[in-house]
């Protein structure tokens, strides 16, 4: 036995000697192959030596005693990366290109620097300055955000940055002021600090992250500027410019051959120069933008399934041989769904707006004696009762103030209402309104419930990046896709922020409690037949987005709103005028009833890791199978009419 075991470490030990001389020869013949200077292969090759040494001494300590020496073999290293970074110096001296880099592979710090070796320019503005000054100060100095200082601690030599504001900023503030009627000199006089984004909102990057991964950040949360931090001091503003610019050398953008080469055939626009015709899909869609949509609701709310009157079971042991929980009124979770006519943007006309909102309660409230329940019951309805009082005072006195209430105010209304009511506790929330003269539905969002939007997005008039490569056409059973998903907000993993009240106010800036102003608020553009889910988390940490959608198709194909996957049968039928309102009505809660059942399904499935699961693990947090919790669904289906017009 002794024998076939040192047979066996002989056969380990020439067939890894065999491929480490393997890998030193390709190297050596690249590393020659790049480089025709002589003493720039001779110092390549000692140094790869070098390193290969170093690699087959350690090699050796499996199998004999003697062992590298960790101080020596630390000098070694740097010695032979020394060697290899001088040879490549002098090759560079001597004239030769060295290989570039993929841009996006490229660090920040070498852009940040690039950019302050070119020009110098501090990124700042006063806390006390005007929107006035903040356009200056960007036309002036070319930038496009600037971080908001205070200055009024002069003994101290650092500025204190209190939040950035953006170019971008400054014409939604023109713009929203323009709407509210206001003049240019109170346009202009308004305070930067009461526009900015605040401190603890802003997204910032670090020196050590990648263009690729900055530019990722940058297009999924729709920013343009991204501070760098560096051990708490921001040492520069990175834009998409930047990042574009840093790639090319001066001589690259300036000179007469560039010129010619790429701007001077493409300089100018004839007099007969116009606009395009919108594409053929484009215009289907603009063909009936001005005809109002219509949303049919399902809602659909299952409790923890091993919660009782008594309190939650941590596992099915634990909670006994009773059957699952099923009533609603055990769910921590709430919701609300609310149609209202309140007037138009114009302050004459009356339109009918739908609210619906979801809330998670914070089941740890539980430990102090407080019912999860009363707080996130009292948000969702101080909500629906705020639409009803504005709809009566709007339907009885026609006021010109009875106009939509944004989300984002609604929150904070009802936050306000649920605080003088003195109810404790904390909850995650989601309110939207959907506008169904200008097909938006304007959201804001705190913690991790959301809103996902899924849409038919046929292969043939979809961009590159939304087709779908990884299934043939001819096996494709649907191109119903993911058009838009909601932002989050977490303080860490499972730890989403949320509104909450203690009986008096946190000061503390690193808690959970956040505002309704420090919500994520967004908008999206509705197109008929898309399906929206508003979700508290017990659907999103069960089921995936892309299953989520596949049990939306098996719900179209079911009551027949398209054919086999397809949606030009649907096409036809709505030019026909047949919208089949009156069955989505009828059948839309049924949907929200599907995806309930297969989050519970999926929460009590201890074989199959859940998007819950999943993320823990990428969080050092072992956890497999699903996650049971309470669920709360509100299922919505566009439709081309109001239900109850008896379609064929």
């Amino acid at each position: 036995e002794k024998l076939q075991y040192l047979a066996y470490i002989i056969r380990r030990g020439i067939i890894y000697y065999a491929m480490m001389a393997t890998r030193r020869e390709l190297l050596l013949k690249l590393a020659a192959k790049v480089s025709n200077n002589q003493r720039a292969t001779a110092a390549i090759a000692t140094g790869l030596a070098a390193r290969n040494g170093l690699i087959q001494r350690s090699s050796r300590s499996f199998s004999t005693a003697a062992q590298v020496d960790p101080p020596t073999a630390t000098i070694v290293n740097k010695a032979a990366t020394a060697d290899l970074a001088s040879s490549l110096d002098q090759a560079k001296l001597e004239g030769e290109t060295p290989k570039r880099s993929r841009v996006s592979d490229v660090t920040i710090q070498e852009v940040l620097k690039a950019k302050h070796t070119a020009r110098w320019v501090e990124p700042v503005i006063p806390h006390n300055a005007t929107v006035r000054d903040a356009i200056v100060t960007c036309i002036s100095q070319n930038i496009s955000g600037m971080m908001v200082v205070d200055r009024t601690d002069t003994m101290k030599r650092q500025q204190k940055c209190v939040g950035l504001i953006t170019s971008r900023d400054l014409l939604r503030i023109m713009a929203a002021s323009i709407k509210d009627g206001k003049s240019a000199e109170e346009i202009l006089n308004q305070s930067v600090i009461q526009q900015m984004t605040p401190i603890n909102q802003v997204i910032y990057g670090r020196p050590d992250e990648t263009i690729g991964m900055c530019r990722a950040i940058m297009a999924k949360l729709g920013i343009k500027c991204l501070p760098i931090l560096v051990d708490g001091r921001v040492e520069g503003i990175i834009t998409a410019r930047d990042m574009s610019e840093f790639y090319y050398d001066p001589k690259d953008l300036g000179g007469k051959k560039n010129y010619l080469t790429d701007v001077s055939e493409r300089v100018g626009l004839s007099e007969n120069t116009s606009m395009a015709e919108p594409p053929i899909f484009v215009r289907q869609h603009l063909a009936s933008k001005h005809d109002p949509l219509f949303i049919n609701v399902g809602t659909a709310e299952y409790p923890h399934p091993f919660k009782s009157h008594d309190g939650v079971g941590a596992n099915r042991r634990d909670f006994g041989p009773d059957d699952l929980a099923t009533d609603p009124s055990l769910s921590e979770d709430a919701h609300f769904v609310s149609t209202v006519e309140m007037l138009d943007e114009s302050g004459t006309n009356m339109q009918k707006l739908l609210y619906m909102g979801v809330a998670d309660g914070v089941g740890s409230w539980r430990e102090y004696g407080v019912d999860p329940r009363d707080f996130s019951r009292m948000l969702m309805g101080e909500c629906q009762n705020i639409l009803r009082d504005a709809s009566s005072e709007c339907s009885a006195t026609g006021g010109t103030a009875c106009t939509m209430i944004s989300p984002a105010e609604l929150l904070a209304r009802s936050y306000k209402r649920t605080k003088e009511a003195n109810v404790i506790g904390s909850s995650t929330a989601c309110v939207g309104v959907f506008d169904s003269v200008h097909h938006q539905l304007h959201f804001s969002n705190i913690g991790d419930s959301g809103i996902i939007v899924l849409r038919h997005i046929d292969s043939d008039v979809a961009s590159a990046l939304q087709r779908n490569r990884t299934t043939p056409r001819t096996e494709r059973k649907s191109d119903l896709r993911i058009a838009f998903v909601s932002q989050q907000q977490l303080k860490s993993f499972n730890h989403p922020y949320q509104m909450g009240w203690t009986g008096e106010e946190v000061v503390d800036k690193n808690s959970s409690f956040k505002q309704a102003s420090d919500s994520c608020t967004s908008s999206v553009h509705i197109l008929r037949g898309d399906i929206i889910i508003m979700a508290t988390d017990g659907l999103f940490d069960n089921v995936d987005i892309d299953d989520i959608a596949s049990i939306a198709l098996k719900w179209e194909l079911d009551n027949e709103f398209i054919d086999n996957g397809g949606i030009d049968t649907r096409r036809r039928r709505w030019e026909s005028g047949s919208s089949l309102t009156d069955i989505s009505a009828q059948c839309i809660p049924t949907l929200a009833e599907m995806l309930c059942q297969k989050a519970r399904e999926n929460s009590l499935d201890n074989t199959v890791d859940s998007p819950f699961a999943l993320l823990a693990k990428e969080n050092d947090i072992m956890w497999s199978g699903g996650m049971p919790d309470d669920c709360t669904v509100v299922a919505m289906h566009v439709v081309g009419k109001p239900a109850n017009l008896n379609d064929v």
